[in-house]
């Protein structure tokens, strides 16, 4: 399985710690000042590439339950026609850099096994195509060269080692693999752990997908071992795919989505989210304390997609204006007031309300909002981000200061939305107003979502939802109720924002509850339970429930 040509060194490192790490053993050594750092990056590029891109199928998957001559077409013919002669290292990291991301992390090896770097682990690897060099090498000098930091995307998983040893491709029930094959299974992974850590210099993020359990902690444990201040996300912290948590979650987190509904490069029938709905669930993200992990597919040639590129270069546009609301913040005392949400840097005691899903705003037109969760000092000032508030271009007689003033029911605050960054002056885009030396106006309530019960009832079956108010906040009077959806597909799901929402209802002990009737016994139903304080409507996290 492994080349006569690895090294002593590797080999010897491996086995030893092999023999030394109990089995099932859970490892958290992301350090907490290493973790404080990769939040404060806030925003990432993510990079799904390998050789099966010259299909526009799935990564990787399309071999669960292929047939024998389509895995041996795909295993031994497609690395033939693979030369991404066209990928820019250089390019790319720029983009990213421009579009206010902080930190890119490339796919070394899919679960297919097909790796991106010259690796003496198995033929299978980009060196064995017509591109012949270390695709890998190029993008970790370019990425350190634009100022920004490297991640590894590595897959424990491995189809083709599966299919070379006769087994069947799957990605459950790895526990039933024999033990002689299981341990060259570490040994590979364990291998290449090894070399993606040596050769490369000090890689500072890991994203790991799949194998979880001994694969996965061994390969999580090597790299530690030889870069303690390695961050690793997935295998570490929450990841959520595709989703948004509902609330602010305590530790750090960080989001991965698509731009359509494909990871790799999907040449036909993609769809892809708006660049204005790609830059809201940024500002979600940052709002709920995560990190946003944004992907594109390069096609097969190395090259970004023109939609692609054209979507990143719509959020650079945006970040430039306005990136000061999303590297290194902390979330508010809440995320958002509806469609105002909130970025904050406390030791500096800045506001960052970014006005999003504003019907469209003519260049020079004031506007008034209230934010009833924000109190202000004598000190406080209220700018928007980007604008001097000196001048509106062509409208002398406009003035474009924004004003603000507290009052009882909040901060009220007047805005000119005066910057021309289109030519036809449109820009549908979130505007975002600076507000120094804020403080929290209201103590806010906290409520949770608690898991649902199936109730049967006669020919009707009800959904039972639950939930608890875990703080009361500074609210006498709160009014609470659910609301409720459909599970959108998960490719859907960060576009569609269709609730149906319950009466208000009745709190017992802190407790409330709602029975839903469903007929439909093949429904997946996603909730949240909802608070109303006069100040300010207060969200809880999101769960599911089938009915089947």
């Amino acid at each position: 399985m492994i080349k006569s040509g690895i090294t002593f060194l590797l080999l010897t490192f491996s086995v030893a710690l092999w023999a030394q790490t109990p089995n099932n053993e859970v490892l958290n050594l992301n350090k907490p000042e290493r973790v404080e750092w990769f939040r404060d990056l806030g925003f990432g590029l993510f990079i799904h590439f390998s050789f099966d891109s010259q299909l526009g199928v799935v990564i990787s998957h399309s071999m669960v339950g292929a047939s024998e001559d389509y895995l041996d077409r795909y295993i031994n013919e497609l690395p033939k026609t693979f030369n991404p002669k066209d990928f820019d290292a250089k390019e790319i990291a720029t983009l990213a850099r421009l579009a206010g991301m902080k930190y890119i992390v490339f796919t070394t090896k899919h679960h297919s096994g097909f790796c991106m770097w010259d690796t003496e682990t198995t033929d299978f690897n980009i060196t064995n195509t017509p591109y012949k060099k270390d695709l890998l090498e190029e993008y970790v000098e370019a990425t350190r060269e634009a100022g920004l930091a490297v991640g590894f995307y590595f897959s424990p998983e491995d189809f083709h080692f599966l299919h070379e040893n006769g087994l069947e491709i799957r990605r459950t029930n790895i526990n039933d693999i024999p033990q002689h094959i299981m341990n060259k299974y570490a040994e590979l992974n364990e291998l290449q752990t090894i070399e993606l850590m040596a050769k490369y210099g000090d890689i500072d993020i890991l994203f790991y997908d799949g194998g979880e359990g001994p694969l996965l902690e061994k390969c999580k444990q090597v790299a530690w071992e030889l870069h303690p201040d390695v961050v690793i996300t997935r295998g570490a912290m929450e990841t959520p795919e595709q989703t948004l948590p509902g609330t602010p979650l305590p530790d750090a987190w960080e989001a991965c989505l698509t731009m359509g509904t494909q990871w790799a490069y999907k040449p036909a029938n993609e769809i892809y989210k708006s660049g204005a709905r790609l830059i809201e669930i940024l500002v979600e993200t940052r709002a709920k304390g995560g990190n946003q992990l944004l992907n594109i597919g390069p096609k097969p040639n190395g090259a970004v997609a023109e939609e692609q590129e054209n979507l990143l270069r719509e959020i650079a546009a945006w970040n430039f204006v306005n990136g000061e609301a999303i590297e290194a913040t902390k979330p508010w005392i809440i995320p958002n007031e509806e469609n105002i949400w909130f970025t904050w840097k406390p030791e500096e005691k800045t506001l960052y309300a970014i006005l999003t899903q504003q019907p469209e705003w003519p260049r020079g037109e004031r506007r008034d909002f209230v934010l009833k969760s924000v109190g202000i000092t004598e000190n406080s000032n209220v700018e928007v981000l980007g604008q001097s508030g000196k001048r509106v271009e062509y409208m002398p007689e406009t003035n474009g200061t924004a004003f603000f003033n507290q009052e009882e029911d909040g901060l009220h605050i007047s805005c000119v939305r005066a910057q021309r960054l289109y030519n036809n002056n449109k820009w549908n885009y979130p505007i975002v107003l600076k507000i120094t030396n804020a403080r929290p106006a209201f103590h806010p309530p906290v409520v949770a979502t608690e898991e649902a019960q199936i109730i049967p009832s006669g020919s009707t079956n009800f959904i039972q939802f639950n939930g608890k108010i875990i703080e009361q906040g500074d609210g006498n009077n709160l009014n609470v109720c659910f609301q409720y959806r459909v599970r959108p597909d998960f490719s859907d799901e960060l576009i569609a924002n269709e609730w149906t929402e319950t009466k208000n209802l009745e709190i017992t002990d802190n407790i409330f509850m709602f029975r839903l009737p469903v007929k439909n016994k093949k429904l997946t139903y996603q909730y949240r339970t909802v608070v109303k304080h006069p100040k300010a409507t207060i969200y809880g996290n999101y769960r599911t429930i089938s009915t089947n």
